[in-house]
């Protein structure tokens, strides 16, 4: 898209309101993470997103007037932020910056409007960016980044700040925009995905922090200090005959004297594995996977990854999972997949203790991704799948060399059968990926593999290795596939996004207790599920309560950093309120099946013996549930 002219600013209306410099300071404060993001969704993106995130702050933080000024007149709208005047004022002249910051040079001194660099705020030694969403959130970036400023704003507006296109036409207009049609049709030239727009991947107050290019950064520091002693040594020897001069040596490569750095970056040492060989093997993880995909001989694609996984630049989206180290490879790695997946270029790689996946745009774009994701002390149950790629809503993998059969299922319909998928060269077709941004859940899509005899369910939670998913005692889990572990996880599916995103190895559901309810109506059933991450460290319990007839669970306690519902301690105690079909309400609380005894004691005070307890309450009652194990010791509920 040509970029459009940015007209000098119009004289504000007599009837405009009259902002102070309080009531604008007041409403930069309150609104400050909205106006940051509207500035950050309009700048352009060829500076890098580094830059873009240091412009969208400063252009925000100039927006406050120096005096009394004008606000444009407020379109009508629901109460909030957009009836404030002063909020109207600052988002128009956000607006303005954001939208003149994207002109060229030329024109910003043609229109009278020389640049004015930002003195505030500076970052040394760190490049900061937005938290890495999905491919969705990618797609738009890509998207918005092709229109013009003027078409950026439009969508903004409608998107971000919910405005019809009325009143977009007007704030535009008061911007500065020529012409606000072709503005809007650039916007209509983008699938209206607003959601979008309030994720982390456009958000310049929620960031990620990483290191400079280190290597530069110290040869930049040498050469300063090779010039510095050159002027010396130069002034020195400029005062003696022409006998006392000598060569000055070179300083060697960054790499020169490095030789497992240089290794690490060499495509032709990276391993290949062969493709019989999980078959002899005593190892059954992603170290026995062969090299598959059509571009395992393009070297230099090769090349460019392992170098970005070495060195990342600002245009790259680096992600990693919770307690994975995100620096380059220790040694030559080991190359599990590199081939054309959708619309890009794919590359798998394995260090022993990482997987990393290289991702670029097929037709040559900016926007380059690097993902990490921790599978040290992986077992055959958690190395049967990799994400490759999520497009438009959907997932494919790559699958272990042992997998013979895959398959989609949803969780949530137990007694629905499971669709096959198409598998190629290990590549399997793509299905509905279960992560939606909406927070939305009527289903719950999981892969289904078939090693031998065993079938297994893993599940996307938004990371490059799905969760392996079990059900059982602690100590004693079997694999989710069969009938009655289906029915187990049906209700509970859903309660599978609260650790989407947090590094999960995989996740257990037990079924701890059976409780006959007063009203006579039936039993409920307490399941509790845990999810144990690849660290070791923050899993996270949630014990759930679901009455008969109920389609879901409701969570009744969770717990993070926890060793209840685990191996290392399998019990578990939890109450909750519920409220029959009469109308009474009634404390119930329920522990796993070695619980000798349960109290309350607060807002309800009641005991029992044995591993149940029903106590009559009232609406709203607090209460502390605690119970004694049958060897003595004593027990809490989960928190």
């Amino acid at each position: 898209m040509q970029p459009q002219d940015v007209a000098p600013r119009p004289a504000p209306s007599a009837d405009s309101p009259v902002v102070g410099v309080e009531q604008a300071e007041a409403a930069l404060v309150e609104h400050y993470p909205r106006l940051a993001r509207l500035a950050y969704l309009v700048l352009p993106p060829g500076p890098g997103r580094s830059r873009r995130v240091l412009t969208a702050h400063a252009l925000t933080q100039r927006a406050l007037p120096r005096g009394t000024t004008e606000a444009p007149v407020i379109p009508a709208q629901p109460a909030g932020r957009e009836t404030d005047p002063g909020y109207a004022c600052l988002r128009l002249r956000v607006l303005r910056a954001a939208l003149v910051a994207g002109v060229p040079l030329w024109r910003r001194m043609r229109l009278g409007r020389p640049p004015l660099p930002p003195v505030l705020p500076q970052v040394w030694g760190l490049r900061l960016f937005p938290r890495s969403g999905g491919a969705d959130e990618l797609g738009l970036d890509q998207r918005l980044s092709a229109l013009s400023g003027p078409g950026r704003a439009a969508y903004a507006l409608r998107g971000l700040e919910k405005l019809p296109d009325g009143d977009v036409r007007e704030v535009l207009a008061a911007a500065g925009v020529t012409d606000v049609d072709a503005a809007l049709r650039e916007a209509d030239t983008v699938p209206g995905q607003y959601a979008l727009l309030d994720s982390p991947e456009f958000d310049p107050c929620s960031l990620v922090a990483r290191p400079t290019d280190l290597m530069r950064r110290r040869q930049h520091g040498k050469a300063a200090l090779a010039a510095g002693a050159a002027l010396v040594v130069c002034g020195v020897l400029a005062a003696l005959p022409a006998a006392g001069r000598g060569p000055d040596g070179p300083a060697a490569p960054p790499y020169a004297r490095n030789a497992s750095a240089q290794a690490a970056l060499d495509p032709g040492r990276l391993v290949r594995v062969s493709p019989a060989a999980w078959r002899t093997s005593p190892r059954t993880d992603f170290s026995v996977w062969p090299a598959r995909g059509d571009l395992t001989g393009d070297r230099a694609l090769l090349r460019r990854a392992l170098a970005v996984w070495a060195r990342p630049g600002e245009t790259v989206r680096v992600s990693a999972t919770p307690g994975t180290p995100a620096g380059g490879p220790p040694g030559p790695p080991q190359l599990l997949y590199a081939g054309n997946v959708d619309n890009a270029r794919v590359v798998i790689l394995y260090d022993g203790l990482r997987l990393v996946r290289y991702a670029e745009p097929l037709d040559g774009a900016r926007g380059a991704a690097l993902d990490f994701a921790r599978t040290d002390n992986a077992r055959r149950a958690e190395a049967g799948a990799v994400v490759l790629g999520r497009a438009d809503g959907n997932v494919r993998y790559l699958t272990a060399p042992w997998v013979t059969r895959a398959a989609e299922r949803d969780l949530t319909e137990p007694g629905s059968g499971a669709m096959d998928l198409t598998l190629t060269d290990g590549m399997t077709s793509p299905l509905a990926s279960p992560v939606r941004h909406d927070g939305a859940c009527a289903s719950w899509n999981v892969l289904q593999l078939t090693d031998g005899s065993t079938t297994r369910l893993l599940t996307d939670l938004g990371e490059l290795v799905p969760a392996r998913l079990t059900t059982g005692r602690p100590g004693s889990v079997r694999e989710a596939s069969g009938a009655e572990a289906l029915r187990t996880w049906a209700p509970y599916a859903c309660s599978l996004g609260a650790v989407r995103g947090q590094g999960v190895r995989s996740v257990n559901a037990w079924e701890f207790a059976e409780q006959p309810l007063p009203d006579a109506s039936g039993s409920a059933a307490w399941v509790c599920t845990r999810a144990e991450t690849w660290r070791g460290r923050g899993a996270r319990a949630l014990a759930q309560f679901r009455a008969p007839g109920g389609r879901y669970g409701a969570v009744a306690a969770k717990g993070t950093g926890v060793t209840a519902c685990g191996a290392r301690d399998p019990h578990v105690l939890a109450g909750v309120l519920w409220k029959s079909e009469a109308d009474d309400w009634y404390l119930l609380a329920a522990g796993s099946d070695d619980t000798a005894s349960v109290r309350v004691t607060g807002g309800v005070s009641a005991s029992a013996d044995g591993n149940l307890l029903t106590a009559r309450a009232k609406r709203g009652a607090r209460a502390e549930v605690k119970g004694t194990l049958e060897d003595g010791r004593k027990v809490g509920a989960l928190r």
